[in-house]
């Protein structure tokens, strides 16, 4: 008998209208237009703007409703609610909780995955997981961040990179080997904390006025250590998760990587030896969303998207996190 995993079904996403580009950034730091897309590769942005008195829950509503514009399903069907996020809207209730109760899936718990930038792959090996222990058979993953929130705008070596947005997927239950996610690996390395890390809002440094005062609620990384580590760690997840599944890149029709920055995007498929031409970018006009990119990345290439694709994703993020997927998808475009 075949096993039971789970194949995605559906996917949905959502940027911000408010779109910051890169001439807005040089007024607000010593930086360019040039310097940007050459160092970053980002020419524009989305951010949700702070005084619209909305969070990451939001984009997740309409990430949703521009999936269930394209899938049909009950709410009340979907058993649990995985939230990949490091910017919920409080500490405490969970971003997931919140958008179940909005969309009606009232029957389903749920529970936030903080792993930064891998956020997605992680939650589609957590969705994966309950799928095929027998017991879900249907799960909604959410993958995002409103990253400008944490985003210091008078540091001229991260605000440039981070921008605001949110994908979704719902994942289903099926015994067809053709089709769904067939393997995955991930890491975790906490030894480096300083190269990529906001010190302010835990345990260790509460919210106060000296942590305001000092500047302690913002991204902060070594982007050298950063960079280093995010290319070989993805290029080597991805080439375990294909030796280990008898993959060529021939046979890879796409590679989906976390939008960090172009150079990094750039560095993974020239190791993986795959043309660009079978590598999602995005990162120009949307940025690094963190656990969006790659669910944004997949809704904005769906409709090139056929069943049976044979689709690698691969993330690095703060922890240092990182990890790949494979998988194969599950319908096609219509």
């Amino acid at each position: 008998m075949s096993k039971v995993h789970a194949v995605i079904t559906g996917v949905g996403g959502y940027v911000p209208k408010y779109v910051l580009n890169n001439a807005e950034i040089s007024t607000l730091v010593d930086t360019s237009d040039e310097w940007i897309t050459k160092r970053i590769g980002v020419k524009e942005r989305r951010i949700l703007k702070p005084d619209e008195g909305k969070g990451i829950t939001y984009l997740a509503e309409k990430a949703l409703e521009n999936l269930k514009i394209k899938k049909d399903f009950d709410p009340l069907e979907i058993e649990a609610v995985v939230f990949a996020t490091s910017t919920p809207d409080y500490i405490l209730p969970n971003a997931a909780s919140l958008i179940a109760y909005r969309a009606g899936m009232t029957k389903a718990f749920g529970f936030d995955l903080g792993a930064a930038c891998s956020g997605f792959v992680y939650a589609l090996e957590v969705g994966q997981a309950f799928i095929a222990s027998g017991k879900y058979k249907k799960v909604m993953v959410f993958s995002g961040d409103t990253l400008s929130v944490v985003t210091d705008y008078q540091d001229r070596n991260t605000c440039p990179i981070f921008a605001d947005g949110c994908g979704v997927v719902l994942l289903e239950a099926t015994t067809d080997e053709e089709i769904g996610i067939l393997d995955g690996i991930l890491h975790s390395d906490g030894n480096s904390l300083e190269s990529l890390h906001m010190w302010g809002g835990g345990s260790v440094n509460p919210a106060d006025h000296e942590t305001v005062n000092q500047r302690m609620h913002f991204i902060r990384q070594d982007g050298k250590v950063v960079f280093k580590r995010a290319v070989t760690e993805m290029s080597d997840a991805c080439e375990t998760i294909m030796k280990r599944n008898n993959l060529s890149k021939d046979d890879v029709k796409w590679v989906v990587p976390h939008q960090a920055n172009m150079r990094i995007i750039d560095a993974v498929a020239d190791r993986l030896d795959v043309p660009m031409e079978k590598v999602m970018v995005n990162i120009e006009k949307y940025g690094n969303s963190s656990a969006g990119t790659i669910p944004l990345c997949l809704w904005e290439w769906e409709h090139k998207l056929h069943k049976g694709d044979k689709i690698i994703l691969t993330a690095f993020g703060a922890g240092f996190t990182w990890g790949a997927t494979y998988l194969k998808w599950g319908y096609d475009p219509t």
